[in-house]
This record gives C-alpha cells, sequence and structure tokens, in this order.
C-alpha cells in the first residue's frame, strides 16, 4: 500500500482511516489502556470491533481516523509497545472500499427466458432500430440516452493533485458517476481519455456523444478547459458543462448570496477578491459579475493581475485583467486584500494569514476552498471573520459541487435540453441558496447539507423551467422533474 507524507499539522480526515487489528490479554482495563494509547498518539477511534475472544485472548478491531497514512502506522506502533498487545494487521477501508472499481452496470429489465432474449436482441431489437432510423429523435425515448452521461477528463487536473493523467483520474471519475446516481438517479459512466491534445479531446467527445443526454467534463486543466468546452458546446446538441468551472461558481454564488442576506450587504457595493485564476475562479467572478458584483480583483503567484502585466500572463488572465481590477491596483495579495469585504481561494494551501484579514472590511467574508488544506484553516481565520467557508467535510458551510451539478444534469435531460446556459446556472445558485430559509440562516449555516435530498428536486425544477423559458428545451412541458428523483 503506497504511503504519502503529509504535514503533521494537518487535521485527521475520513479520507485517511485505517483499522488497527489487535490482540491482547482479556482483561478489564486493557481496552482502556489501548484507547488512551491511541488518543495520546493523535489518533482518534470510530469503532472497536471484536474479531475473537478465546483461550484468555481478545482480538479487535481498531478503526481510527489519522491525519496520513504514516501517522497511522505510528499509532499502530505505539499500540504495540503496550506490553502483551499484537498488532496482527492494518488495513486501509479507503482502499478496500476502491478494490475491483465503484460503479457497474445492472439490467433494468430482466433476461430469463428466450423470449426475453428475442426482444431485448435480436430479433426483436431490429425493430427497434428501424423505428430509430426512421425517426431520430425517438433515440430519447426508446435508449438509455434520455439519462446518461459522459463524464470526461483527460486526467491533467485531478483535484488538487494535479496532472497523474487518465489511469489515476479514473477513481475520481467512478466517485463523480457514483453521486449522479446516488443523488439525481442519473446513469453516468467515466471517460478518460489518453491525450491533452485539445483538438483530439473534442474530436473524442464529438464522437461518443450520440450515447449520451449530456457531456460532463472534468478535471482538465486551465487555460485549456476553456476552449474545449466552449468547442463543444458549439458543435454539439447536447448540455456540456464543465463542473470544476461551473457547479463550483453556482455554489459559491449560493453561498456568498447567502452570507450577504446574513450581514445586509448587498452584491453590488462588496469588494471581492478572487485568489487563483483558473477554471474555478473566472467561473466564479463572471457569475458574481452577472450578479452585479463590479469591485474584484483577481490574484494568482505573481500577485495582481491588472490591465497591463506582462509577467505569467494567457488568455484567461487577460480577459481578467480587461474585466476586473478597474482601478488597475498592483502588487501583492496582502496589498489586494486592504478593505475587501469577501476572500475567494480556488488556489493553494495556506496563503493567507491572520494579517490578511486584519486589512479586510468589516464582517467579511473568506471561502477558502482549496482542498484539502484550505488557503487559511478556519482556526485561525475565525478571530477575524464573520462567515467562514471551505471545500472540506469536516468543517460548517462545506462549498460542495455535489449541491449543484446532479439538479443541472436531472434538469437539464428532463427537458432534453440543447444546452446549459447562464441563466440556468444563475436559477441553479439561487434555488440552493433558498434550500437554507432565511429563519435558519446562521455563520455556520450558509448553504444547504450536500445530504439534503430538496436540494436536486429544486434546482432541477429551477433548470428545467428556465430551459423552457429561454426556448432550450425540446420536451413540451410538463412535471417532467419529479420523474426520475
Amino acid at each position: 500500500m503506497p504511503t504519502t507524507t503529509i504535514s503533521s499539522t494537518k487535521t485527521r480526515s475520513p479520507g485517511y482511516t485505517l483499522t488497527i487489528r489487535a490482540e491482547y490479554p482479556n482483561q478489564a482495563g486493557m481496552l482502556g489502556k489501548i484507547a488512551t494509547i491511541i488518543g495520546k498518539a493523535g489518533g482518534d477511534v470510530g469503532a472497536v470491533d471484536i474479531v475473537r475472544a478465546a483461550g484468555g485472548k481478545i482480538t479487535r478491531d481498531f478503526t481510527i481516523t489519522v491525519r496520513d497514512l504514516d501517522h497511522g502506522h505510528a499509532v499502530a506502533a505505539k499500540m504495540e509497545a503496550v506490553p502483551q498487545v499484537r498488532v496482527t494487521g492494518v488495513s486501509d477501508p479507503t482502499f478496500l472500499l476502491h478494490l475491483g472499481g465503484k460503479i457497474a452496470t445492472q439490467l433494468k429489465v430482466p433476461v430469463t427466458t428466450r423470449s426475453d432474449l428475442s426482444m431485448v436482441y435480436t430479433p426483436g431489437v431490429g425493430r427497434i432500430v428501424e423505428a430509430i432510423h426512421a425517426d431520430p429523435p425517438s433515440v430519447w425515448t426508446l435508449t438509455i440516452k434520455c439519462n446518461t452521461v459522459a463524464v470526461v477528463t483527460d486526467g491533467t487536473a485531478i483535484l488538487g493533485l494535479g496532472d497523474l493523467g487518465p489511469e489515476a483520474a479514473l477513481p475520481v471519475m467512478e466517485g463523480k458517476a457514483m453521486l449522479f446516481k446516488e443523488f439525481a438517479n442519473i446513469d453516468a459512466w467515466p471517460i478518460c481519455l489518453n491525450t491533452k491534445d485539445p483538438d483530439r479531446i473534442v474530436e473524442a467527445v464529438k464522437l461518443i456523444a450520440p450515447g449520451f443526454g449530456g457531456i460532463n467534463l472534468e478535471d482538465i486543466s486551465a487555460p485549456r478547459c476553456f476552449e474545449i468546452e466552449t468547442r463543444l458546446k458549439e458543435q454539439l446538441d447536447i448540455p456540456v458543462f464543465h463542473d470544476d468551472q461551473h457547479g463550483t461558481a453556482c455554489v459559491v454564488m449560493a453561498a456568498l448570496l447567502n452570507a450577504c442576506k446574513l450581514t445586509g450587504k448587498r452584491m453590488e457595493d462588496i469588494k471581492v477578491v478572487v485568489n487563483g485564476s483558473g477554471a474555478a475562479g473566472v467561473a466564479c467572478i463572471k457569475m458574481m459579475m452577472a450578479c452585479g458584483t463590479s469591485h474584484i480583483i483577481a490574484c494568482d503567484k505573481t500577485g495582481i493581475i491588472y490591465k497591463g502585466r506582462a509577467e505569467n500572463m494567457n488568455p484567461a488572465k487577460e480577459w481578467l485583467a480587461d474585466n476586473t481590477n478597474a482601478e488597475r491596483i498592483k502588487g501583492t495579495l496582502k496589498d489586494a486584500m486592504t478593505g475587501a469585504d469577501f476572500f475567494l481561494g480556488v488556489s493553494g494551501p495556506g496563503v493567507l494569514t491572520p494579517d490578511h484579514l486584519k486589512v479586510m472590511n468589516r464582517d467579511p467574508f473568506v471561502f477558502a476552498l482549496a482542498n484539502p488544506t484550505p488557503e487559511i484553516m478556519p482556526e485561525e481565520a475565525e478571530p477575524y471573520v464573520r462567515v467562514m467557508a471551505t471545500g472540506r467535510s469536516d468543517y460548517p458551510n462545506q462549498i460542495n459541487n455535489v449541491l449543484c451539478f446532479p439538479g443541472m444534469f436531472r434538469g437539464a435531460l428532463d427537458v432534453r435540453a440543447t444546452t446549459i446556459n447562464e441563466e440556468m446556472k444563475l436559477a441553479a445558485a439561487h434555488a440552493i441558496a433558498d434550500a437554507v430559509p432565511t429563519r435558519d440562516l446562521h455563520e455556520d449555516y450558509i448553504v444547504p447539507s450536500v445530504f439534503n435530498r430538496s436540494v436536486v428536486r429544486a434546482v432541477a425544477r429551477a433548470v428545467s423551467e428556465t430551459a423552457h423559458k429561454t426556448g432550450v428545451a425540446r420536451r413540451t412541458r410538463r412535471s417532467y422533474h419529479t420523474l426520475h428523483i
């Protein structure tokens, strides 16, 4: 099992859970002694299960959340150092969960008789082939196309890990497909392409598009992702959605709308600093601008992006230079933060410090979304920030794209939309925000839980209705949004 070294300052995470099997004398006090040792070593005991008890000895499995794998093995060593305790095994439930992959196909109709076989396959299926050939739109009703999404990647921007290739991206794409099915009953399948060439990616997606009702682009690095999405949207008549851009933007916007509502600030008045000029940063800025925010400053590793800057630029940053930072402020992130109401981090760990927060406006919002380690840890930010959000599940206000993309595609598929336009994205953001009633708004509750199943239905309804209003729906209006979820 591979090991990964991560800073010891990292908090415990469910992503790093080990099960340590230990055998020891079945005597009073031994369990408490071992639990104390685990706690002193920095482990968090989640479950203790008896495996067997015989001959005066007992074997238990201790499931422990740790900082990283090295920390987990250090905890196991501390346990084994206890007299009469023998560690007999260390396993990683996360790796075990992924063995053999996480998704599979299943039949919607049985094939148990000769008659079944003759209808689902030859000769009966030939009639369906001829029907689709005679009436191509019937493919939406006679095949799985109506409920299928391709999750497409080239593996160049996997999570926060970077360019690790299409094979390494596959577990993430499988996870995405699981979320589509679990939250919106959409059948999604991973498509991992072994090329970084935008032309070949566009061509590959166009070639497989007849079998899918929508395309979800995932973990494709900027600025290539902008070109790929734009070209596919122009050339396909099914929804194309780059979730790293627009899913993030929708959930960020929902959280920002509620943060403003909670504090009495107005979108038109706030000063925004965005650190990170990749896919997510650009999309979030565009959506904020669509909601009336004009005082926005974008930053990257080089510093503030401004019109005329020559160093470390690309087409996406040129767009930012032309459309943000109207005062042409230059300098560092600290210079940008002076008087800011809202900081959005879509960059990397630890770039923000308390000194940055001290110069912000009153009641500031900080959304530090770098994963797994945010731009600043909530514990550091707490004395200076009114509303804090991260991308992590172990803190309040998780900005998680699962609040958006299942409902977005559910609504688009239900009306057989030809595209996902800006109006549909804004409708999704407002639906997510409205899922938290005004009476329940709190500094620790500005976005709904990812397990709030009503969110998918609300987003699907808003998206499908907006598709009709904007003329991109091909299906006649009816209560389609409740057909599948």
